[in-house]
C-alpha cells in the first residue's frame, strides 16, 4: 500500500535569506562603501587613542609602548583641580545653549518667511544669500570682524569716534565677547539650518493647507496648527544633535572660538571653550595625556546626554526618538 505523506518545500534558513538580501542589496552597499570607510579611517580606528589619557605618552614607545601613569587618573587631575575646567565648561554650555536656542529659532522664522515667498527667483536669491555665509571660513570672517572691530582702522569704533565716543578697545575687554561670539556663530550657520527646515517644509503635504484655507484659517493659525506640529519631528532630532555637541566647541566649529578672538589671552575668560583648551595644550604645552583626558571627559558627557535626552523623548513621544 502507498503511503502519501503531505511534503512542503523547505523554507531557506536564516543565513540563506541573509546572503540572498545581501545580493539583492549590493549596489547599495557598494554606494556605502566609501562613507563607511571613511568613517572606519577617521573617527573609530583613532578611538584607540584614548589610552592616552591614562599613560606617560612619549612618541618613541608609541600609544601601546609607553607607560601607564600612577595613579592612573594623574592626566585628569590638572584639569578636575584647577579653576580652568570650571570656566571652560561653563563657557562650553554657554555658548552651545545660547547657539541652540537662538539658530533653532531664527532657522525656523526664516524657513516659515521663505516658504511664503512665491516668485521662484526672489526665493532662490534669499535663500542663496542667506546660504552664503555657510561655506565661508572662519579664517575669512576673522578679517571681517577684524575690519570691524579693530580699534584705530575699524568701522564700528570709527563710527562711534566719528559722533564724539571714545573708541574701544574689543581685543582686550572680555565681557563684549558673550555677545559678538553668538552673532558670528549666528550669522555663519542659521543659513543651514533654515535650509533644512525649508526641505521640511517642502515635504508637508499641500492638502492639509488646502484644508485649513476652506475652513478660513489666516496664515498664523496655518502656521501654529499645521507648519510647526508637522516639524516636530525634524526639530526633534537636530535638537538631539545639538545635545550631544554641547560639549563640543558649537557644533564642531571651535576654530571659531579660536580664531575671531585672535587667540588673546585677555579674552580667555569668555571665549575660552574646551575644545580650545585641548588644542593649545597640545600646541603650547605638548602634553597629549592631559589632552587626551580632557577631550574623552568631552566625550564621555557627551555621550551620556545624547542618551538622557533620547531616553526622555522616548517617554514623552516614542515615535519621535533618536533610536
Amino acid at each position: 500500500m502507498k503511503v502519501i505523506t503531505n511534503t512542503k518545500p523547505s523554507l531557506p534558513n536564516k543565513s540563506n535569506r541573509t546572503i540572498r538580501s545581501m545580493r539583492r542589496q549590493l549596489p547599495f552597499y557598494l554606494m556605502m562603501a566609501p562613507g563607511l570607510i571613511f568613517i572606519t579611517i577617521l573617527f573609530y580606528i583613532p578611538m584607540g587613542g584614548v589610552l592616552i589619557a591614562f599613560k606617560d605618552y612619549n612618541a618613541r614607545d608609541g600609544i601601546f609602548g609607553s607607560p601607564w601613569m600612577d595613579p592612573l587618573f594623574k592626566n585628569f587631575e590638572f584639569f578636575f583641580k584647577s579653576d580652568v575646567a570650571r570656566t571652560v565648561t561653563f563657557n562650553t554650555l554657554f555658548y552651545n545653549l545660547l547657539e541652540a536656542v537662538a539658530v533653532t529659532i531664527c532657522a525656523l522664522t526664516i524657513a516659515i518667511l521663505l516658504n511664503e515667498v512665491k516668485n521662484k527667483f526672489l526665493s532662490a536669491t534669499y535663500k542663496g544669500s542667506i546660504l552664503l555665509p555657510t561655506f565661508l571660513s572662519w579664517i575669512v570672517i576673522q578679517y571681517i570682524l577684524f575690519s570691524l572691530l579693530s580699534v584705530d582702522r575699524g568701522i564700528v569704533n570709527s563710527a562711534i569716534t566719528g559722533n564724539g565716543g571714545e573708541a574701544i578697545n574689543w581685543y582686550s575687554e572680555p565681557s563684549y565677547w558673550r555677545i559678538i561670539l553668538p552673532i558670528a556663530y549666528l550669522w555663519k550657520n542659521v543659513g543651514y539650518f533654515s535650509v533644512l527646515y525649508v526641505a521640511a517644509i517642502a515635504g508637508i503635504n499641500p492638502d492639509y493647507y488646502e484644508a485649513a484655507e476652506l475652513d478660513g484659517a489666516s496664515k498664523w493659525q496655518k502656521i501654529r496648527h499645521i507648519t510647526l506640529p508637522l516639524l516636530k519631528p525634524t526639530i526633534i532630532v537636530l535638537s538631539l544633535l545639538w545635545v550631544g555637541k554641547l560639549f563640543n566647541g558649537g557644533l564642531g566649529d571651535w576654530n571659531g572660538f579660536y580664531t575671531l578672538p585672535n587667540d588673546a589671552g585677555a579674552l580667555y575668560q569668555t571665549t575660552d571653550v574646551i575644545d580650545t583648551l585641548v588644542f593649545r595644550s597640545l600646541k603650547k604645552i605638548n602634553d597629549y595625556g592631559m589632552a587626551s583626558a580632557i577631550g574623552l571627559y568631552q566625550a564621555v558627557v557627551g555621550l551620556f546626554l545624547v542618551l538622557i535626552s533620547n531616553y526622555i523623548i522616548k517617554k514623552k513621544d516614542p515615535d519621535n526618538a533618536l533610536f
